[in-house]
């Protein structure tokens, strides 16, 4: 489990360091910088599928997604005593992503290349990767640590030079076979690759939720829910099909749910609902009641991932169907962390209705994110390795 999540230097965050639990409650106002934390968490996650410099290529380059404010703001700015202006700036120009957790903890730095060397200058390069022991870093616990195109791990009191010439827009994660010597690097790689991001579940006519689709044992649901069917009948067949008939009841009374499979291998959806002659098949299922099925689906997975994040679940869905959710999520909080993005009240509500929910309300102050009520002391202890 994630512990604390670190940004620094993209878009709204200048330097945020939050706390992190079993159940994550990201709320605000909009324009508050929810999704600005939510796109830095994917960037992390970028990392270990070797994609995190195109991900920037694809916001418009690094010095696009860069804090757009003064590198600090003073107190004076703050209580609108002075304009807020430039001053000379202390440190390199970095967009700095880390988590810390309970076994091994990560953090990147990214910068733009020098000028004159490469055609690509919108490109970002990755100055400085560390990898350390536990929650906290201090230089004895780090592990791994790239500074440019150098890779080095601790071997005992010493360091090894695993790699010396790591292409810059290659991560740690990339090198895996050829950091064999440490083993740290794999595993952390696996652990977040692990993490599942839900939000883009389609539920236009055209949706592939909608369509039959031919059917293979699916533990994990599809990002875009195209495996719906297959993945609800592997719930019933060997996941807990109890929880699932549970959590369709609990939203709608007396409904119930058939997977059916046809000639050819086409899996395809029936729904049953209190009143009605026959089932209705995906395709005529109301907007909200495919996206509930489709949250259902990726909550109640087989195979838990070791963190979830949905964005903005409460597309589409009923107020009415907000507390069934948020007792769904509750529940799947118990075997993976789950973070949920939302500014919908009723489902805000609900989930703080447990004990264990970590509620980050966040605010702009000056164009920058902030957690409402945090202070310096209040943050998760944290330190930049390449500081």
């Amino acid at each position: 489990m994630l512990t604390t999540l670190a940004v620094a230097n993209y878009r709204s965050i200048n330097q945020l360091v939050v706390p992190l639990a079993r159940l994550n409650l990201i709320t605000g106002p909009n324009g508050s910088g929810k999704s600005n934390l939510y796109r830095a968490l994917r960037l992390l996650a970028e990392t270990a599928q070797g994609g995190v410099v195109n991900a920037l290529a694809r916001e418009g380059g690094l010095s696009s997604t860069f804090w757009a404010g003064p590198e600090v703001i003073s107190r004076r700015m703050k209580l609108g005593e002075v304009d807020v202006h430039a001053s000379v700036r202390q440190e390199t120009k970095r967009l700095r992503l880390g988590f810390a957790g309970e076994d091994f903890s990560y953090a990147i730095a990214l910068g733009l290349p020098i000028p004159g060397r490469t055609q690509f200058n919108l490109d970002p390069q990755i100055k400085h990767e560390s990898i350390w022991a536990g929650p906290f870093y201090r230089p004895a616990s780090e592990l791994v640590e790239r500074k440019g195109p150098m890779v080095r791990a601790r071997d005992g009191r010493n360091w090894q030079v695993l790699a010396q010439h790591t292409p810059l827009f290659d991560s740690l994660f990339d090198q895996v076979g050829s950091l064999q010597a440490s083993p740290e690097v794999l595993q952390l790689r696996e652990s977040i690759r692990g993490w599942r991001f839900y939000d883009h579940f389609r539920t236009d006519p055209q949706a592939p939720a909608r369509q039959p689709q031919l059917g293979t044992r699916t533990p994990v649901l599809h990002h875009d829910g195209r495996d719906l069917a297959a993945a609800l009948q592997t719930i019933i067949e060997v996941g807990n099909p109890e929880a699932l008939h549970a959590a369709i009841s609990d939203a709608f009374p007396g409904a119930g749910l058939k997977i059916e499979c046809v000639p050819g291998g086409h899996f395809y959806i029936e729904f049953y609902q209190e009143g009605l002659l026959r089932p209705l098949s995906a395709a005529e299922l109301s907007d909200g009641t495919l996206r509930y099925l489709l949250l259902v689906a990726a909550l109640l997975t087989p195979r838990p991932p070791s963190m979830m994040v949905l964005n903005e679940p409460e597309t589409s869905l009923h107020p009415d169907l907000l507390p069934a959710l948020a007792r769904l999520i509750i529940s799947a909080s118990q075997h993976t962390q789950v973070w949920v993005v939302s500014h919908a009240r009723r489902l805000i509500a609900a989930l703080q209705q447990d004990a264990d929910c970590n509620c980050i309300v966040l605010e702009k102050n000056l164009g920058q994110t902030d957690v409402v009520g945090q202070r310096l002391l209040d943050q998760p202890a944290w330190h930049w390795p390449d500081k």
